[in-house]
């Protein structure tokens, strides 16, 4: 299990109240039923993940206009360096991506999450 920081719970039990209308697109109509459990905003060492399959070692962030500053992106960065130092893959879609392209996206984390997974 990954180590997280408590105080971050709140806040993710209040992102997961208020999605964004794409991490609600992307929830409601397809990772929740997804064969492979995804949990969404979970806490990870200081950071809220998105949404985060454990099985697969994998996270996905939805980047909106938030993101577009130089000082998000970097922060972005940052938290990318901490998730895959810890062994975690991270996929980025902007909102447009999710709202454009959304069966792409879609195909595309279906093959992230059976490359990162064990042969069976």
């Amino acid at each position: 299990m990954k180590k997280y920081n408590k105080s971050n719970i709140p806040l993710a039990k209040e992102l997961r109240t208020n999605m964004t209308p794409e991490e609600r697109h992307l929830w409601y109509d397809y990772l929740r039923a997804y064969p492979i459990r995804f949990q969404r905003q979970k806490a990870i060492g200081n950071y809220i993940a998105d949404f985060y399959c454990a099985k697969a070692r994998l996270v996905i962030e939805l980047d909106g206009s938030f993101h577009g500053t130089e000082e998000n992106r970097e922060n972005d960065r940052e938290r990318t360096e901490y998730l895959e130092s810890v062994g975690i893959t991270v996929i980025r879609f902007t909102n447009t991506d999710v709202r454009k392209n959304f069966r792409e996206v879609c195909l595309f984390i279906d093959e992230c999450v059976r490359k990162s997974l064990p042969p069976s």
